[in-house]
């Protein structure tokens, strides 16, 4: 594992990649939108330059080779998903139809090494992704994926996917409210990175507030955003939209959820032997 090391899979505008860079670590930022990469070599001529950052133009998928690629008008719903570039559609945000080439997760860490942390936000792939840590014998130290949020079975079936590669330890992270993090001081990864963008990712590893949590705890963590998001959200159960902005009022506002994973310690590892 190289601790210096952060892979960003899902760059989009460079959000994350930035506040990685201003922590002081070296990235390899994939994303499968020319036109996103184009900005981004723009955007980070320097780090580039002193090699601190990689560029991937590629999308993270099942396997090597071509897919098709959804970019959406939203370019935050972009994605190889057929089923997410319909859920786009529906959102008022069409997609038009592409062919870009592919890679893995298990790729990407053969040819660059284990990172620190792996930040996983690929629009229905998450999941894939997490699961080409299988392939390869040391995993990063942290993960983190965006929840699909769909239900408690959903839920369950990311923290098991956590926990079939390693990771046993997890945090619950409202992405909407990243903005209002605060780093520790000194920060415990990395230097100082200031505050972070909201929506993005935001804070990672031992810099995110509260205790790290079981499986189960971690579901239940989940119940209260899957409530908001059932009252509130773009699937509400709820068709009267001035109740639904009545609950918002109320504090029953659906955001965008990250779970972030710590690999197992052998200590605990041992323990459940």
């Amino acid at each position: 594992m190289q601790k210096d090391l952060i892979f960003d899979l899902g760059m989009h505008d460079g959000s994350d990649t930035d506040f990685y860079l201003r922590k002081g670590f070296r990235v390899v930022a994939v994303e499968a939108d020319t036109e996103l990469i184009k900005a981004a070599k723009l955007r980070f001529a320097s780090a580039i330059s002193e090699k601190r950052l990689t560029l991937v133009n590629k999308a993270v998928a099942e396997a090597c080779g071509t897919v098709k690629f959804y970019r959406s008008k939203n370019t935050l719903w972009s994605t190889v998903s057929a089923r997410n570039s319909a859920l786009s559609a529906r959102k008022g945000a069409p997609t038009v139809e592409l062919e870009v080439e592919a890679t893995t997760s298990t790729e990407l860490l053969r040819e660059f090494g284990v990172p620190y942390y792996m930040k996983i936000d690929i629009e229905g792939l998450d999941l894939t992704a997490l699961a080409g840590l299988a392939s390869i014998d040391e995993r990063p130290r942290f993960v983190s994926i965006e929840s699909a949020r769909r239900d408690l079975q959903d839920i369950r079936a990311e923290l098991e996917a956590f926990v079939a590669v390693g990771y046993d330890r997890f945090k619950v992270v409202a992405q909407h409210k990243v903005h209002l993090q605060k780093e520790p001081n000194p920060p415990r990864e990395g230097i100082a990175g200031g505050i972070p963008v909201p929506e993005s990712s935001g804070l990672f590893g031992e810099d995110l507030p509260g205790r790290w949590l079981t499986q189960q705890e971690a579901v239940d963590a989940y119940r209260r955003p899957l409530l908001n998001h059932y009252l509130t959200g773009n699937s509400s159960l709820i068709k009267n939209r001035w109740l639904r902005a009545a609950l918002k009022r109320l504090g029953f506002r659906a955001g965008w959820y990250d779970t972030h994973g710590k690999f197992a310690d052998r200590s605990r590892a041992q323990a459940r032997v």
